[in-house]
C-alpha cells in the first residue's frame, strides 16, 4: 500500500469536505442567495485562499452542493425501491417507498431540498455535470413505471394527450422508448406525476399543508395515491413509517 499516496489523497479530500460542511451550514441561515466564497472561508474557519484553491469560483461549490444533493436525495430513492423490489412488492407499493424515501430527505436536508427545487440562485446556471445526478430521481420513477407497464399493473387511460407527441427525446431515452397504445402518453403522464411529486413536496417542505390537513405524512400517502391514478397505477395505502 502506498501510505503517500492515501495520505495525500485525505489532505486533498479534507478541505473539500470542510469546504462543502460550512457552506451547507450557510445555506441553512443565508440561503444559496448568500453563499459566497469569504463567507465560506469565515464559517469554515479557513483563508479564503484555501477555499479558492478548491473551488475558484462560488459557482464550482454552488454545483458541487448541487451534485450531492441530486446524489444523495436519488441514492435514497434507488435504496428504498430495491428494497420494496426485493421484497416483492407490486409497483405502487415501490412507487410508495420510493417517494416517501425523497420525503424523508427533504425534511432531513431543507436547505439543499430548497437549493434544488426552490427558487433559482441568482446568476447561476447549473452546468451539464448536474444533469446525470438530476436525472436519478425522474429514473427512480421511470423504472417503477416501465416495470408497472411490463408487468401489466397499468390501467389504460380513458383519454390520451392529444394531438402529437409532447416529448423530447431525452424523455424518450429516459423511459426506454414510447409504449404503445393504450399508453402512448404514459410518458408525459409521468412527468406530471414527477411535478405533482415535486409540488407536493414544496408545498410540504415550506409548510404549506400544516394548516389544511390533519395528517401529513397520511396526507402525502394520499397524494403520490391520486396523482398515480393518472398513469393507471393503483398505489395501496394504510400504514405508514414516517
Amino acid at each position: 500500500m502506498d501510505v503517500s499516496r492515501t495520505a495525500s489523497a485525505d489532505e486533498n479530500t479534507r478541505p473539500r469536505a470542510v469546504i462543502k460542511t460550512a457552506a451547507r451550514q450557510l445555506l441553512v441561515k443565508l440561503g444559496a442567495g448568500g453563499l459566497t466564497l469569504d463567507a465560506v472561508a469565515r464559517e469554515g474557519g479557513l483563508a479564503v485562499s484555501d477555499v479558492e484553491a478548491v473551488f475558484p469560483h462560488r459557482d464550482d461549490l454552488l454545483t458541487a452542493l448541487l451534485i450531492d444533493a441530486y446524489n444523495d436525495s436519488g441514492a435514497a430513492m434507488e435504496q428504498a425501491d430495491q428494497a420494496a423490489r426485493e421484497a416483492g412488492a407490486p409497483a405502487g407499493a415501490r412507487l410508495l417507498a420510493a417517494t416517501r424515501a425523497l420525503r424523508r430527505w427533504s425534511f432531513a436536508n431543507p436547505a439543499e431540498f430548497t437549493l434544488v427545487y426552490g427558487s433559482p440562485v441568482p446568476d447561476f446556471h447549473a452546468p451539464q455535470d448536474t444533469v446525470p445526478p438530476a436525472s436519478r430521481t425522474p429514473a427512480v420513477l421511470a423504472g417503477i413505471v416501465r416495470s408497472a407497464l411490463e408487468a401489466g399493473e397499468l390501467t389504460a387511460p380513458r383519454r390520451q394527450v392529444p394531438g402529437p407527441p409532447l416529448l423530447l427525446p431525452d424523455a424518450e431515452a429516459l423511459f426506454g422508448g414510447v409504449p404503445e397504445a393504450p399508453f402512448s402518453d404514459l410518458i408525459e403522464r409521468g412527468i406530471v406525476l414527477w411535478s405533482s411529486l415535486v409540488g407536493l413536496l414544496v408545498f410540504q417542505v415550506f409548510s404549506r399543508t400544516h394548516d389544511s390537513v390533519r395528517d401529513e405524512t397520511a396526507f402525502f400517502d394520499y397524494a403520490v395515491a391520486v396523482a398515480a391514478e393518472g398513469i393507471g397505477l393503483v398505489v395501496p395505502l394504510g400504514e405508514h413509517t414516517d
